[in-house]
């Protein structure tokens, strides 16, 4: 790992920004997963998008990123991003979920 500051060229940057980009990744796989779990333990269609749960989250990353030094207007826009994508995932893996099921005779 390389700090964005001793970075002496370009190829060194983009490497760290790909080792970066892998991590985000695998966290986002396991962020879906989560999600994909949420489909399973919600028993209602309706109960997947939660609107105050949205905002909550939204306020978390928000801090957060003034926390550590990220802008607020990139954060927050990704992530919104990110939670829209993540419910209709949710909704898809809810839908499934009921395909699935036994059908009652």
């Amino acid at each position: 790992m390389t700090s964005p500051e001793d970075c002496p060229d370009m190829p060194t940057l983009r490497r760290e920004i790909d080792r970066l980009d892998r991590a985000l990744v695998a966290m986002l796989a396991e962020r879906q997963r989560y999600i994909k779990r949420a489909a399973v333990i919600k028993k209602d269609r309706g109960r997947v998008r939660d609107e105050a749960r949205i905002e909550d989250v939204i306020s978390k990353v928000v801090a957060e990123a003034k926390r550590v030094g990220l802008s607020p207007a990139i954060a927050e826009p990704v992530w919104r991003e990110l939670v829209e994508r993540s419910i209709a995932h949710e909704f898809v893996a809810f839908d499934a979920k009921r395909e699935d099921e036994p059908q009652a005779r």
